[in-house]
This record gives structure tokens, C-alpha cells and sequence, in this order.
């Protein structure tokens, strides 16, 4: 049953979220200024450029900050209540430490779910714009080869590139696999060739030194060639490097399905996998921090209330720094994407429910 108790929790909680996701988007836009300040004047970029720059870089710190926005929010709330003797009365009425907690709990198991889809959608759309900005205005980060680079050229079409050079439109070890309409599991033809390159008369590409082999039912059939001109593709040189999109530019959906893509085409999804389910799992560190921080907070402890502060702030940055270390173990192919990406979740959570049964009632 729904207290005033948790309403007044609930509006406290949120307020303190929002004045420190405030204090930390002004620290790190100010000094995010400073930083490109000169990148800005070298290439003359616009003002109303520098406005859109920083209105679409704001999704990606609210991300970031989140989670110690909250746990700040939950500590400061709950000292806040301590100081005034709130807490003390609430104790005094019957009400137990664990029904306590409740309201902090819910919200930030909401403010969880909330993050999937911020993190997993509106944040890479605002991404996507940061990047162009950052390309074509200021000039960083700008292409001019590329490596393995995997895309889908139309429905039944896969092209890998291993490596591309902008400066030549010259493509080195590259795959084409061509799949049945009625079957996109089922590869029908594929060429491999050590070199690829655009033929701008023609507008086609031009495979040099290969093999092309068909597949139909159980046979296969082969044919080396040292030149052979495909003009159905649907990509052009300008097209090879835009691919190559970054992970942070991609929604939920859309590494799911270059995760798809690169399994389909015979090389290791496992980096993609990672970044997928690391964005599900990062959305829930504001509930699991929460969890963590809220029984140092809501029991008097010998130090007083700083102490209990600065162990929940470190234990909240060990607890960023293991899921960086964890995900290197991924990377390397040590652990299952969907364990590296929840490992740190789950050694938390298991932690936070332990202090949390030994909290006083």
C-alpha cells in the first residue's frame, strides 16, 4: 500500500536526481568547451553548429551519470532524513528498514528500465549527429581507411571488407555472399578476391584475382577468374567508409543485426554482442548501485554519515571499473558475451542483498 511516506520519499528522491544531473551536465559541458574550444575556431564553425553540437552530446552525459546521479540522490535523500530526524520517527512508527528502502528500490528500478531505451535508442540517434558534426565540421576523426568492414548491400547480400583505402577506392580481401530469397540462412553463391575496384565509367566494381563458387543443394562449383565486373551491386565508393559506422551510433535493434550479419558472414560477433548486452546491462547499475549503497546509508555506522558516503562512492567507481575490466576479458573471447556484459551486475546484486539482510529492521 502506497504511503505519504513514499510519495514524499518518491519527489525527494527525483528532485535530488535531477538537481545532480544538472550539476554534472554544466561540469562536463563547461569542460568539454574548453576542450574543443580551439577545434571550434580552427575549422570556424557556427555558431547554431556549436549549439546542435552540445544539445546532442547532452543524451550521451546523462547517460553516463546516471547511475551516480542516483546513488548520490539516494544517499544525500536518506542523510538529508537522518539529519532532521526523519528517519529516526519514521523508525519510531514501526516502519522497518526494508520497508524503508522500498520507495528508492521501485524508483530506481523504473529509472533502470527507462535507461534500456534511452541508452539503447535516443542516445545513438543523438550520437549519429554528433559524429557528422565532429567529421565534417571540425575534422576529427575523419576516415581515410577503413578495416573489416561488414554490411548488408541489399536483403540477400553481405559484403565483407577486410581493408579499404579512401584515397584510391581500393578494397583488399573482400567477400560477397549472396543468400536464397526463400532462404536467408541458405548461401547460394559466394566470391572472394584479393583486390576490388570501382570502375567510375562502368559504375560497377571490378573483383581482381579470385573465386567464384555457387552452391546448389549439395553441390559446388568453382571458377578462378583474375578479372570479373559486378555491376548489380548497390553500393558505391563513398558508401565503403559511411559502413563503417561506431558502435555508440547504433541502436538496440541495429546491433542485434550487425551482430546477425557478421555471423552470416563466417567472422566473430563477439565484440557486437558485448557492446548489445552491455547496454542492457549498464542501464540497470543505477538499481543495482542503489541496492548496494542504500544499507551503508540507512544504518549508523561509527564514522558518521562521510565515512559511509565516500565507502558507497568507491565502492560505485570499483564497481565501473570492474565492468570495464570484465568486458576486456570478453573481448578477448575468455567469457560469454551475456556473462561479461552481466558479470559485475550480478556480483553486486548479490553483494547488495546480503548487506541488506543484515541491515537493521
Amino acid at each position: 500500500m502506497i504511503r505519504k511516506i513514499d510519495i514524499y520519499i518518491v519527489k525527494q528522491f527525483l528532485q535530488t536526481i535531477l538537481f545532480g544531473l544538472l550539476a554534472f551536465l554544466i561540469i562536463f559541458l563547461i569542460i568539454d568547451m574548453m576542450e574543443n574550444l580551439d577545434d571550434f575556431i580552427d575549422q570556424n564553425v557556427a555558431g547554431v553548429l556549436v549549439v546542435q553540437y552540445y544539445i546532442v552530446f547532452i543524451p550521451e552525459i546523462l547517460r553516463l551519470m546516471l547511475p551516480i546521479a542516483v546513488l548520490l540522490s539516494a544517499l544525500f535523500t536518506v542523510g538529508k532524513m537522518e539529519t532532521a530526524n526523519e528517519l529516526t520517527a519514521i523508525k519510531a512508527s514501526g516502519v522497518s528498514i526494508y520497508r524503508f528502502m522500498i520507495p528508492f528500490i521501485i524508483t530506481a528500478f523504473v529509472i533502470s528500465l527507462f535507461s534500456i531505451y534511452f541508452g539503447g535508442y535516443i542516445v545513438p540517434m543523438a550520437n549519429k549527429y554528433k559524429v557528422f558534426i565532429e567529421q565534417k565540421h571540425m575534422k576529427k576523426d575523419l576516415i581515410t581507411v577503413g578495416n573489416n568492414i561488414f554490411f548488408s548491400d541489399s536483403e540477400e547480400r553481405i559484403v565483407t571488407i577486410s581493408f579499404y583505402d579512401v584515397t584510391i577506392n581500393e578494397a583488399n580481401r573482400i567477400s560477397i555472399q549472396e543468400f536464397s530469397d526463400t532462404n536467408l540462412t541458405k548461401m547460394i553463391e559466394r566470391f572472394d578476391a584479393n583486390k576490388m575496384r570501382y570502375d567510375s565509367t562502368n559504375s560497377s566494381w571490378i573483383l581482381l584475382n579470385g573465386i567464384h563458387r555457387q552452391f546448389q543443394d549439395s553441390t559446388e562449383s568453382a571458377e578462378y577468374f583474375e578479372a570479373k565486373s559486378l555491376n548489380y551491386l548497390n553500393f558505391h565508393p563513398k558508401d565503403v567508409i559511411m559502413k563503417q559506422r561506431k558502435a555508440q551510433e547504433m541502436t538496440l535493434d541495429e546491433l542485434d543485426e550487425f551482430a546477425q550479419n557478421l555471423l552470416r558472414a563466417g567472422n566473430d560477433p563477439t565484440r557486437t554482442l558485448i557492446e548489445y548486452h552491455s547496454r542492457i546491462a549498464f542501464a540497470f547499475t543505477s538499481f543495482v548501485v542503489v541496492l548496494f549503497g542504500l544499507p551503508f546509508s540507512v544504518n549508523k555506522r561509527r564514522g558518521g554519515v562521510a565515512i559511509q558516503f565516500g565507502v558507497s562512492i568507491l565502492i560505485t567507481f570499483v564497481y565501473l571499473v570492474l565492468l570495464k575490466m570484465i568486458e576486456a576479458f570478453g573481448k578477448n573471447g575468455v567469457l560469454d558475451p551475456v556473462l561479461t556484459a552481466w558479470f559485475a551486475n550480478i556480483l553486486f546484486f548479490v553483494a547488495a542483498i546480503y548487506y541488506i539482510l543484515k541491515a537493521n529492521k
